[in-house]
C-alpha cells in the first residue's frame, strides 16, 4: 500500500470524480504507459475499472488488492503527482502479483519484498520525496538506508503481520 504523505494543513483531498480524472491523466505518463504495456506483455490482463478512485477511511494514499485491482484514495490525494506515484507504486504490486507464481501477500517476507521493489522502482524512495514528506534531513545519510523500511513497515503492519517478523526480514 502506498504510504500517506505528511498531512498538509488546509488540504482535504479530492472528490472521487476529480481523482478518477487524475487517474486517467496518469495513464499518459511514460512510467504508467511502460508498466501497463509490460503487464499486458506478461499476460496480466485487467479491465477498465482496474484502477479506481475511492473514499478511504484509513490514512493511506492507495492500495492493491488481488482480484479487485488498484484503489486510489481520493480524500488523501491533492496533486496529480501524488496520483501518478500511487498508480505507479500499485502497478508494480500488480505486476509482482501476476508474475510471481507463489506470491503470498499474507507472508510478511513476500509482502516486504514487493514493498521494497515498489518503493524503489516507483521513485518513492527518492531523497527529494522523503525530504518533502518530512522524513529526511538535509544533513546525514543514515536516513537513506532506512527509507525502504518505513513504507514497507507501515504497509506490511497494516496487514497485521507481527512486527518481530518484519524486523527479522529487514535485518
Amino acid at each position: 500500500m502506498a504510504e500517506e504523505p505528511a498531512p498538509k494543513p488546509g488540504l482535504e483531498g479530492r472528490t472521487v470524480e476529480e481523482c478518477q480524472d487524475m487517474i486517467q491523466r496518469s495513464f499518459r505518463t511514460p512510467m504508467v504507459k511502460f508498466l501497463k504495456e509490460h503487464l499486458e506483455k506478461a499476460g496480466c490482463t485487467f479491465g477498465d475499472n482496474f484502477i479506481k478512485a475511492v473514499h478511504c477511511n484509513n490514512q493511506i494514499s492507495g492500495g492493491y488488492v488481488r482480484g479487485e485491482g488498484i484503489m486510489v484514495c481520493s480524500n488523501h490525494i491533492n496533486m496529480q503527482d501524488e496520483v501518478n506515484q500511487v498508480v505507479i507504486h500499485e502497478l508494480i504490486h500488480a505486476y509482482d502479483d501476476c508474475r510471481a507464481a507463489n506470491l503470498d501477500w499474507a507472508n510478511c517476507a513476500h509482502h516486504a519484498c514487493s514493498e521494497i521493489r515498489a518503493g524503489h522502482l516507483s521513485g518513492d524512495c527518492h531523497y527529494k520525496r522523503e525530504l518533502l514528506r518530512g522524513y529526511m534531513k538535509i544533513r546525514g545519510h543514515e536516513q537513506l538506508q532506512r527509507m525502504p523500511w518505513r513504507p514497507c513497515g507501515i504497509s506490511v503492519t497494516m496487514t497485521q503481520s507481527p512486527l518481530t517478523e518484519l524486523l527479522e526480514i529487514w535485518s
